[in-house]
């Protein structure tokens, strides 16, 4: 946990998670989902956190905000865990200034 009392506040507001479980439920998201992953995107997280973000306001349920804090660790992580595609380079290709060689055949 974060921190604990008054100064605590959710990592996004309730219109956001709402928002988010909306946006997930949607034919369009659902069909873009599944053309990239295979399978239906899994909305009820987005609910849960709804419900727990509610939760906190209405009685800033100690159980609440552990569940928000413990959901948006476990997005980061997951959002973490894909290597970049592309390997970032440290500096440009020492021939970078030469023109590049169209004509040439591969």
């Amino acid at each position: 946990m974060e921190g604990t009392g008054s100064s605590w506040r959710p990592p996004r507001s309730c219109e956001d998670y709402w928002g988010e479980w909306k946006h997930c439920r949607g034919l369009r998201h659902a069909f873009h989902h599944y053309y990239a992953h295979g399978e239906l995107p899994e909305c009820g997280r987005w609910r849960e956190d709804y419900e727990a973000c509610r939760a906190w306001e209405r009685d800033r349920s100690p159980a609440a905000q552990e569940a928000l804090c413990k959901s948006e660790r476990t997005r980061v992580m997951e959002k973490q865990k894909y290597a970049p595609v592309w390997k970032l380079r440290k500096s440009p290709p020492s021939d970078w200034y030469l023109p590049l060689d169209h004509d040439k055949s591969n």
